[in-house]
C-alpha cells in the first residue's frame, strides 16, 4: 500500500506545528521547560506569541518536507 506523499506531509507538518505552538504557548504560562534547542534550529523563533507562530511555520515546513522524504522512499521500497 503506497502513501499519499502531499497529505503525508501536511498531516505530519500540522501535528509538528501544533506541537510547537503549544509547547511555547505552555512556556509562556509558566508550564514547561525552556525550549532552547529550538531557538538554535529555527531563526527567529523566541518564546512570545509572535515567536509561537514563527516557530509553527518553520515546524510546519520542517516535519512537512521530512515526512514527504520519508513517504517518498517508503513508496520506493514497499513497491519490491
Amino acid at each position: 500500500m503506497a502513501l499519499n506523499v502531499l497529505a503525508f506531509a501536511v498531516a505530519g507538518g500540522g501535528v509538528w506545528a501544533l506541537g510547537i505552538f503549544i509547547m511555547t504557548w505552555l512556556n509562556i504560562f509558566g508550564m514547561g521547560q525552556q525550549p532552547t534547542f529550538i531557538k538554535s534550529y529555527y531563526i527567529g523563533y523566541t518564546t512570545t506569541p509572535i515567536g509561537s507562530v514563527i516557530g509553527a511555520v518553520y515546524g510546519f515546513f520542517d516535519a512537512g518536507i521530512g515526512c514527504a522524504v520519508f513517504a517518498l522512499i517508503y513508496n520506493l521500497v514497499a513497491k519490491t
